[in-house]
């Protein structure tokens, strides 16, 4: 199947924090990104919860090509070859379905599934993923679970991407996990500062955060 290549997960790892958040008008997506970037965040992930998510992942693409482009809330084949075409560096999303990592795969973009029990992790170990999204993290039961969960399996090298109720007071404790390489949180791009524009506002959040994790 598919699988984040090494340098990859390398730089998913350096950005620490991968901030989430939708686009309502094609036109934000630029300059969202780049206030991010301007804040020291260097990775996102741009969800297809949206209808304009595939041309914004094309025009973030172009138009800040220094961000690393994840994608997510892929839920079909035909949106893992689209977000690819597109121009993304990855793809997540928040459930395990053996048709899109098979999708993923063939259109050749790293994927991460989301797993949220050991036998979904299980399945997504047989597909050949050796970093999963884990979702929704708190609802799930935070940290603690996560390392329940991921005991039996430690020895065979799988990473995990929390998302589902991180924040500024929690994200530490999941980066502090030796196969956590990133987290994700759709707190930092708030929609009130996309509605008025204040990308200063949206790159001051970044930076807040960014400082926040700079000794991990």
């Amino acid at each position: 199947m598919t699988a984040f290549p090494p340098d990859l997960l390398q730089r998913l790892a350096a950005a620490k924090v991968v901030a989430g958040f939708s686009v309502e008008r094609l036109a934000d997506a630029v300059p969202i990104a780049q206030a991010l970037l301007d804040g020291g965040i260097t990775a996102i992930e741009l969800t297809l919860r949206t209808v304009a998510g595939v041309e914004a992942t094309r025009a973030i693409h172009a138009g800040v090509p220094d961000m690393l482009l994840g994608v997510g809330t892929i839920l079909t084949p035909e949106q893992a070859r689209d977000v690819k075409e597109a121009g993304a560096d990855f793809g997540v999303s928040p459930g395990l379905n053996v048709k899109v990592l098979e999708a993923a795969a063939s259109a050749g973009l790293p994927f991460a599934p989301g797993v949220a029990t050991p036998s979904e992790l299980e399945t997504a170990i047989d597909a050949g993923c050796r970093l999963v999204k884990f979702f929704p993290a708190e609802a799930c039961g935070g940290v603690n679970y996560l390392k329940s969960m991921g005991a039996p399996y430690a020895h065979l090298g799988i990473h995990y991407f929390p998302l589902g109720g991180l924040n500024a007071a929690n994200m530490v404790d999941y980066l502090s996990l030796p196969n956590v390489p990133a987290i994700g949180g759709s707190w930092i791009v708030q929609n009130d500062l996309v509605k008025r524009a204040d990308w200063v506002g949206i790159r001051a959040r970044a930076a807040a955060v960014m400082q926040a994790v700079a000794n991990l």
